[in-house]
């Protein structure tokens, strides 16, 4: 949070902000004035590219940068038991045996991204009143709207009551920077703000909000409170009839970028220092900067290799350097396929270019399934089963859904199909299944977890600024 006290105009040079051309336009034209920089529409949406830019985080090694959405793997996968480090050194190895510090730099980094793009999303919406066209400023809105609520709803499933930053503010206002709030009053900003989403956008985009985006964001945020599950449902369903599809060659998903069945994603361009992404590469021993983070566990081959179909090639492989380890080939730099064509990685694979896939049509199809069973336990309804055997038939799997589908089955079919794709750690929280399925993984692996582990530690930085206005998650 110390980077976006400063409101200086450092955030608004963003004319680099992603790689697709979707993401660029129009680029902006105008110099930067420290005294008012925003004076018309061309101007305030630069501030709405920054906002991406922010989620596309910063491709460097070192401490104190924002890395935004290339960070998150650490505080999903590895805290779930799909990933783990190769070497068990150094901050990485905290995530996965349950010792996260209240010092990570880690988590600091990832606390400090997302409310600089909170920060950002409320300058656009500061300064709207300088567009003249009514319906261009309903847009920009919807879009910075779209984007606060997606970097609370990933907040507050981390880190709890978190403060609630709605508007722009300066370093002595304290209060608001530190004061935790109830998540129940985070979620109805992200309830309220992704509403206004839902009314102000189309679905012209993939890598910038969308109508489809704030609909499945909305439907994920209900499903995670338990609640309005007939609305999540009817989100789902509006998504269903609006054009996506699943891919017929999963691995095309990932290697065809902005297919059919990308709702949003952040985007990225190889070769590009300031447009590409270092998460590939730190995935791959011998080309990554780390001692290999984010590798299979052996429970998720396991699972992959039984349950898997088609989706397993594509998504692990043996290590190639070193055969007793297993690597993620989702986003494998240069788009290679886990090896089998020979395809050789970048000349710098730490200038990867596969967008990060946010929402895609699977997880729509597997949301309405969990929709439908609204808590229960299970569910035989045929527009559920039909959704869950939409999947299975793209895996290959075309044997019947064998119904009732048991919540067990739906959070088995999510960890296969989004397998390292950093949603299985939430999964396992919103579907009441984490204390069981994290002690037990946590025993056999003789990992530290406890239920204290389900919440992050805020980063000690914030709470030594607050001067004891921020107070820490318990077991920390």
């Amino acid at each position: 949070m110390k980077q976006y006290k400063y409101i200086t105009l450092l955030l608004i040079v963003a004319v680099l902000a992603s790689c697709q051309s979707d993401f660029l336009e129009p680029a902006p034209s105008s110099g930067v004035t420290s005294a008012n920089y925003y004076t018309n529409a061309a101007e305030v949406e630069t501030a709405v590219v920054n906002m991406y830019d922010g989620i596309q985080g910063v491709n460097s090694t070192s401490a104190g940068v924002n890395h935004g959405v290339m960070y998150e793997f650490y505080l999903t996968e590895m805290r779930s038991d799909n990933t783990r480090t190769k070497s068990q050194e150094g901050e990485a190895a905290q995530f996965e045996t349950y010792t996260v510090e209240a010092t990570n730099g880690i988590v600091a980094d990832y606390y400090s991204s997302y409310y600089n793009v909170i920060f950002r999303a409320n300058i656009v919406l500061d300064n709207l009143g300088v567009v003249e066209d009514a319906s261009k400023a309903a847009s920009f809105e919807a879009e910075a709207k779209f984007v606060r609520a997606y970097a609370y709803f990933n907040l507050v499933r981390l880190f709890g009551d978190i403060p609630l930053i709605d508007g722009v503010i300066t370093p002595l206002d304290t209060e608001v920077q530190f004061t935790r709030v109830a998540s129940a009053q985070i979620y109805d900003l992200i309830e309220s703000d992704l509403t206004t989403a839902i009314a102000g956008l189309d679905n012209s985009y993939k890598t910038r909000g969308s109508k489809a985006a704030a609909q499945a964001l909305l439907a994920k945020a209900y499903l995670t409170q338990g609640e309005n599950y007939a609305d999540a449902q009817g989100l789902c369903e509006d998504i269903m009839a609006s054009g996506f599809a699943l891919e017929s060659d999963f691995s095309d998903v990932f290697y065809q970028e902005l297919n059919d069945e990308i709702i949003f994603a952040v985007g990225y361009a190889s070769a590009l220092s300031s447009d590409s992404q270092l998460f590939s590469a730190e995935w791959m021993n011998g080309v990554g900067r780390s001692s290999g983070v984010n590798y299979v566990t052996a429970d998720a081959v396991a699972a992959l290799d039984v349950s898997g179909g088609d989706r397993t090639q594509f998504s692990y492989r043996i290590d190639p350097s070193q055969t007793t380890q297993n690597q993620v080939t989702k986003y494998l730099p240069n788009g290679e396929d886990g090896g089998a064509d020979g395809k050789t990685f970048l000349s710098d694979a730490t200038l990867a270019g596969n967008d990060w896939i946010v929402l895609r049509y699977a997880d729509v199809l597997l949301m309405h399934v969990e929709a439908i069973m609204a808590g229960g336990a299970e569910t035989s309804s045929s527009p559920a089963v039909a959704s869950f055997q939409a999947i299975r038939d793209r895996a290959g799997l075309t044997t019947p859904v064998a119904t009732p589908i048991t919540k067990a089955d739906l959070l088995l079919e999510r960890r296969m199909e989004l397998a390292f794709e950093n949603h299985r750690f939430f999964d396992l929280v919103r579907l009441g299944a984490a204390e069981s399925t994290l002690s037990e993984f946590s025993a056999t692996n003789g990992l530290g977890y406890s239920t204290s582990d389900l919440l992050l530690p805020f980063p000690q930085s914030e709470i030594n600024l607050s001067n004891g206005i921020l107070t820490q998650n318990p077991g920390y």
